[in-house]
């Protein structure tokens, strides 16, 4: 296990060299590949990653400590596997389609630009966060706490408020409809 504190990595291809688990403290990670990498019992504490491409990475015991993703590839992970311990992310301009965040305490995400097709968010709390912008295209909401989270500039939702807590959450026209596709009614503008 290896301890790097402020250090930056750029354009290293971890799916073709070995990652060194460990502890990253204030590191910065620029056009970085971690692809079907394990980066399992890591620890990223208030780290940067700019560019990178960490889709269907294995994140088991994973601890991501107030974390920031710019123009980041993240798709296929299972969120839910990694440590929930301190758990903090900010995403902005990233793809995040098939990962899963089920059943985490994820209040105050900040969601940005991202597209989050078919993300499952089932019994995720979200409570005040915010989708700024976003293509939530077959995400799953079922049992999930969205009390004050904001929707009102993203698209594509589909959002049962009967199997969901979504007590003040903002949402706009005419994506509202999105809270009654269960009920199989027309919509007529």
């Amino acid at each position: 296990m290896v301890d790097y504190f402020e250090k930056e990595f750029i354009s290293l291809d971890f799916s073709e060299q070995v990652f060194e688990k460990g502890m990253y403290e204030n590191c910065t990670f620029k056009n970085c590949i971690f692809s079907e990498c394990n980066i399992s019992s890591t620890t990223f504490s208030e780290c940067t990653f700019e560019h990178c491409d960490v889709s269907n990475a294995t994140i088991e015991k994973t601890s991501f400590k107030d974390i920031s993703f710019f123009e980041c590839k993240l798709m296929g992970l299972f969120f839910e596997t990694c440590n929930p311990f301190l758990l903090q992310f900010y995403f902005k301009d990233c793809k995040l389609d098939f990962s899963s965040f089920q059943g985490l305490k994820i209040k105050e995400t900040i969601f940005e630009n991202c597209t989050l097709k078919e993300v499952d968010f089932s019994q995720t709390d979200l409570s005040a966060s915010t989708f700024k912008n976003c293509n939530l295209g077959r995400a799953i909401f079922n049992h999930s706490i969205l009390i004050g989270t904001d929707f009102s500039s993203s698209t594509n939702y589909s959002i049962h408020p009967e199997n969901n807590n979504i007590r003040k959450a903002k949402f706009s026209l005419p994506e509202i409809s999105g809270l009654l596709k269960e009920y199989d009614i027309e919509i007529i503008q």
